[in-house]
């Protein structure tokens, strides 16, 4: 929206040192949630990575140039030894942000949270009240969350909501988006469904098409009018690349002049970036392409470094998930969108069709937008 209304030169794409990492830290939750893609519960998990080899790991991540360490779990407020893991890796120069469900953040932590100085914490909410809770399968955590939210922004530490589009929280989009004004909030991920864990067995609630559409045309005129009013908030989707097609559509409908800028910058963010520049270790040690690949191990940090791991292209869904293009299949192979789709969540394929290089299942654009990109017309 930004580059719409004050646009910036075009430069070179700048390509990051290493790659994103999430990491869960613990598998324990004090919730249960539908979509949850851990399959987490309020139970100690056998196995997990010891304090001592969570920080050695951390040093060859240090030395893999990572610059990123989303802190998750589970619930990571859960793990005792959060805040040395999170002190630590601050100490080491990560960006550092926590993936959390808010209902542990409270009076009695919020000044070890604040001294911490995480560069962002996320908190997942699945709707409003009624909805939340019902999700989350707990009464009152909606209440526990949104109050973790607001403790968060009263010590100064940025927070935002989370939120997984189903179709049974769409009815609720946009009380969240006033939620956004009412509560001063700073940023907000929209998550699409995607098939893995609890997620993957609950994808039949997977939002119908032209609810997605609509939801996202909501995003984008709530960005447009933020922006325009000066109020500084970050807006982003996630687990669904589409997004960023749909996106350039609805800017060649609404602001025609800018469709070539805005497809250029576009082609430089590159798209889904699994395996490449976001990947994940689970609290096991296993490495995966991301966190919604739970049931694909690509090796375990407890026997071999990740940046090895990382590196290994003997592994063919790391050799297809690195190829530009990678060797799509169906719709996808002819989107004309490639480059600024790169072929979406390749979890999902493989989930349906047992073929993670299918065309994507989740892409909800129509056969004519992924037919043509700005420079065809």
């Amino acid at each position: 929206m930004r580059e719409i209304l004050h646009p910036t030169p075009i430069r070179p794409a700048r390509k990051p040192s290493g790659p994103v990492v999430i990491w869960n830290l613990i598998r324990r939750c004090n919730l249960t949630c539908k979509h949850c893609y851990t399959t987490s519960a309020d139970i100690d998990f056998p196995g997990e990575l010891t304090t001592a080899e969570i920080f050695s790991v951390m040093d060859d991540l240090k030395t893999f140039k990572v610059p990123v360490l989303i802190l998750s779990g589970g619930e990571p407020l859960l793990h005792p030894d959060i805040f040395a893991i999170s002190k630590r890796a601050k100490d080491m120069g990560f960006y550092v942000a926590l993936s959390s469900n808010g209902t542990l953040i409270n009076k009695q932590n919020i000044k070890e949270i604040a001294e911490i100085d995480y560069q962002y914490i996320g908190i997942s909410l699945d709707g409003m009240e009624q909805t939340h809770d019902l999700f989350r399968k707990k009464q009152g955590s909606f209440a526990e969350s949104v109050k973790g939210i607001k403790l968060c922004r009263d010590h100064n530490i940025k927070a935002g909501i989370r939120f997984t589009l189903t179709q049974d929280n769409v009815d609720d989009f946009p009380a969240m988006l006033k939620l956004m004004d009412e509560q001063d909030i700073d940023k907000f991920y929209l998550s699409h469904l995607n098939y893995g864990g609890r997620g993957n067995k609950n994808r039949k609630d997977d939002a119908a098409f032209q609810m997605t559409r609509n939801v996202m045309k909501q995003l984008f005129e709530a960005c447009l009018k933020w922006e325009k009013q000066g109020v500084e908030r970050e807006i982003v989707t996630g687990n669904n690349d589409a997004d960023a097609v749909y996106f350039l559509h609805w800017v060649r409908k609404n602001f025609p002049h800018q469709a070539r800028h805005i497809q250029t910058k576009l082609e430089q963010w590159g798209g889904n970036a699994s395996g490449v520049n976001v990947a994940n270790i689970d609290n096991l040690g296993n490495v995966h392409p991301d966190t919604f690949w739970w049931h694909y191990h690509l090796g375990n940090v407890k026997e071999r470094p990740f940046s090895e791991i990382w590196q290994d292209i003997s592994d063919p869904l790391m050799t297809g998930l690195k190829q530009s293009p990678r060797p799509l299949k169906g719709r996808c192979q002819t989107c004309a969108h490639q480059k600024i789709c790169n072929g979406n969540t390749r979890v999902r394929a493989q989930q349906v069709y047992d073929d993670a290089w299918a065309e994507d299942p989740g892409c909800y654009l129509t056969p004519e937008e992924i037919k043509h990109n700005c420079r065809d017309t």
